[in-house]
């Protein structure tokens, strides 16, 4: 709550304080309290996933308990586990089908590098498909690790800035992608 100061009222208007901020900060914080996730999970690291949404690590306590299994629902993609070369044009449909502003967590070594599996089937990291926010290391990542990755999601969902979406450079980042 740092980012919203309570000043005080000047003589003569009613009231103990108000809000003195910018809309974008507003905004910031209540997406960054309120974000769906879609899993999109293959492997060994979806099981790690399922870990931290159950009670011991409880990632509902960051406002994203709704899992969203509609990409037209949802403004995280989260991508866990090895994805074949076959499964990126599917990947990158789901991709394509979110609203913007969406965000993506490359959710351990497979997602983010290829991991393991240096061959000619496996994607090596959907960043060759797709942009990436935030990359959780791990083969699979612990729960706390992924806590970590979507508090640094949290963390820039908060402090972007609702210009950045309609900003020349973050057009051609998506056309070097192929996406515009």
């Amino acid at each position: 709550m740092s980012d919203i100061n309570i000043v005080e009222a000047p003589p003569g208007i009613e009231g103990s304080g108000f809000f003195a901020t910018s809309l974008d900060k507003v905004i910031g914080l209540a997406r960054s309290h309120s974000l769906w996730p879609l899993p999109f999970a293959t492997s060994c690291c979806g099981i790690e996933f399922m870990a931290t949404m159950g009670s011991h690590y409880d990632f509902g306590r960051f406002g994203s308990e709704r899992l969203s299994f509609s990409p037209r629902q949802a403004d995280l993609l989260m991508v866990m586990g090895t994805i074949a070369k076959k499964m990126s044009p599917v990947l990158k449909q789901v991709y394509l089908q979110m609203a913007e502003p969406r965000w993506v967590m490359a959710v351990g070594a497979c997602a983010s590098s290829g991991g393991i599996f240096d061959t000619y089937s496996v994607l090596q990291g959907i960043d060759e498909i797709i942009p990436v926010d935030v990359y959780v290391p791990g083969c699979p990542p612990r729960p706390e690790a992924i806590l970590d990755g979507f508090g640094k999601i949290q963390e820039l969902v908060r402090n972007e800035s609702s210009r950045r979406r309609n900003s020349e450079q973050y057009k051609e980042m998506l056309a070097s992608y192929g996406i515009l």
